[in-house]
């Protein structure tokens, strides 16, 4: 039991001993498991009532607890209160110290210092709720500076007593209250570590009441004689569960027993929880579907990349990502596509999208030029508390919220600013963030995709796929090593770089073709239009095309667009064609100012 005893417990037990002022922040507005001295444990629904059984048990004989709008009380301990009134002098009614923490009058930090400073008995005062206690520590009035200074000066004349201010976090207060300050600790309260989580879902009083009786009397005997079989079990959900709060399993155990769900299913209810959905997208993918061929409908001439890509996904879907390491609630699948532009790295993605989600705008793209200032994060994540814009939201965060089961496209990673690598550091380890309103967005069920064009300036067409994958995967090293100072970022990307070849000459004309067939079928389905070219006039298009291969796929769409595209609309609209037409391609003849087709037609 003394391992699963959370760090700021053990914290606290240090400090509490040689520092007058403690500051609690984080996790702290939690329930808690009270680990007891004979070995067991005791349920507390909120802090305070934790910390009463703490201090007691440190050998405090008064243990008080305030907060502004109900002053000074003690409702775990009778005649707490009244032993407190006594020693400082204080009139208590209905149980209560009423006292404010600022203004005229004996405030509360005054009775506070009186409390501190005496000797007679040992007293542990516990201010609760005191990120509440001033508006913000940027625009602090004198009354408010003048109740913060008394503290201090209690905390510096105090002998064996000691103050608590348990706080959202440390900057809620006032700077020079705590900072460069010897006599303050600042303790930080963590969601439950894997161990308390494991006290906490494996316990005998516990993990039998995550279902309902029917479960617990059809199911239970089966796996108290299967043991391994149910540690699977657990310890999936133990996993599954990093980062929630204690009271977050409490509901989890509640949601489950509502869902009537099967021991074996019942780290589904994870999912409901975290998205409210009961149909998990990943679970009924169609498996079939993962294979070259439909990649390579869109995607031409990249077999090395969509190889590699196909590999992550496969290891994605059968929930081998992230085996070597502890935490299942990381994304499904990290990539990084790097490679020059037009060489199918948003198409892929797109593909992956459609083939996974059933629907292409399950890929969303956030275009990282937008995010090359400082304060760029809060686009992505919300502005918080106080901030123009915090109403609003993250682009990504809400992105996520609305639609968890996605792709994520980070296009042309390397424009973003470095602050935002913080963040993304968070979401590839842990697969969660906080946005700026305080809710948890969870990334554990999508796929993050990365794409790039470092390097692309030292390669060129007539070097082989090894020779480009190897100076491509050489630059993007050397950026998140050496330029950006971040290896740990490279680290979890890992060996998902994926690395894109040039549009060669073969593929260029694969995909002129079916660019112009795309076109020429949406014609003949929309305005039962006919188009069809000859091959001299193909080899026109086919000659421009070789020549912009610098620009990849798009580059080739750009002359399809400009020889093609615009002189057929010209075309059509000049001779009234709207419809029901057949049109024979037969040159295309190129001057300084535009193209022109040359065309012979017909109506059905």
């Amino acid at each position: 039991m003394a391992n699963n005893i959370p760090k700021w417990h053990k914290e606290l037990e240090l400090f509490t001993k040689i520092k007058p002022l403690i500051i609690l922040e984080g996790n702290v507005l939690d329930s808690y498991q009270y680990p007891t001295q004979n070995g067991g444990i005791m349920f507390m629904p909120r802090l305070p009532q934790y910390l009463n059984y703490f201090f007691k048990d440190c050998g405090y004989q008064n243990v008080i607890f305030y907060d502004s709008l109900r002053g000074f009380y003690n409702n775990f301990e009778n005649g707490a209160i009244e032993n407190f009134g006594k020693i400082v002098r204080a009139d208590v009614a209905d149980g209560f110290i009423k006292s404010k923490f600022s203004g005229t009058g004996r405030t509360a930090p005054n009775i506070i210092r009186d409390a501190l400073t005496q000797n007679a008995t040992s007293t542990a005062i516990v201010m609760d709720f005191a990120s509440r206690y001033i508006v913000t520590p940027e625009q602090i009035e004198q009354p408010e500076i003048d109740s913060f200074t008394i503290l201090l000066q209690a905390s510096l004349e105090t002998i064996k007593n000691l103050l608590v201010l348990i706080v959202n976090k440390v900057n809620d207060l006032p700077a020079w209250f705590y900072l460069q300050n010897p006599n303050v600790k600042i303790i930080t309260m963590s969601t439950p570590s894997k161990g308390e989580r494991e006290n906490f879902i494996k316990g005998e009083k516990q993990f039998p009441y995550f279902f309902n009786k029917a479960v617990r009397e059809n199911q239970l005997d089966y796996y108290n004689e299967h043991a391994e079989e149910l540690a699977k079990i657990q310890d999936k959900f133990v996993a599954l569960t990093d980062g929630m709060s204690l009271k977050e399993l409490n509901s989890l155990k509640q949601l489950c027993k509502n869902e009537c769900k099967n021991i074996r299913d019942m780290c589904d209810i994870v999912d409901l929880y975290k998205y409210g959905i009961k149909e998990n997208a990943w679970k009924n993918l169609d498996r079939a579907k993962i294979n070259k061929k439909l990649f390579e409908r869109r995607v031409k001439g990249q077999d090395a990349a969509i190889s590699k890509t196909l590999d992550i996904i496969k290891r994605a879907i059968t929930g081998l990502s992230g085996l070597q390491g502890s935490s299942h609630s990381r994304p499904k699948g990290i990539l990084f596509f790097a490679g020059a532009t037009g060489t199918g790295k948003t198409e892929t993605a797109k593909t992956l999208a459609e083939i996974i989600f059933g629907d292409e705008s399950c890929c969303i793209r956030f275009d990282m030029s937008e995010y090359s200032q400082s304060h760029s994060d809060q686009k992505l994540l919300g502005a918080p508390p106080g901030y123009v814009g915090y109403e609003v939201g993250g682009q990504l965060t809400n992105a996520v919220k609305k639609n968890p089961f996605c792709i994520l496209l980070f296009d042309e990673i390397e424009k973003a600013h470095p602050s935002i690598f913080d963040k993304f550091l968070q979401i590839l380890e842990d697969g969660r963030m906080t946005d700026g309103q305080g809710n948890t967005v969870y990334f554990s069920e999508s796929i993050i995709i990365f794409t790039s064009n470092l390097g692309t300036a030292e390669i060129s067409s007539d070097m082989t796929y090894k020779e480009i994958s190897a100076t491509v995967r050489r630059a993007v090293e050397n950026y998140f090593k050496i330029n950006l100072g971040r290896p740990e970022i490279l680290n979890r990307i890992g060996e998902n770089i994926v690395v894109y070849d040039f549009i060669r000459a073969d593929v260029a004309e694969e995909i002129l073709t079916a660019q112009i067939n795309k076109i020429c079928q949406n014609l003949m389905t929309d305005k039962k239009i006919e188009i069809r070219l000859t091959e001299k006039a193909f080899n026109v298009l086919k000659e421009n095309a070789l020549k912009n291969l610098q620009n990849g796929g798009r580059g080739i769409g750009n002359v399809v667009e400009n020889l093609f595209i615009n002189p057929l609309s010209r075309f059509l609209f000049d001779n009234e064609i709207f419809g029901n037409s057949k049109i024979s391609v037969d040159d295309i003849k190129i001057s300084a100012i535009s193209a022109e087709l040359i065309c012979s037609f017909s109506n059905h």
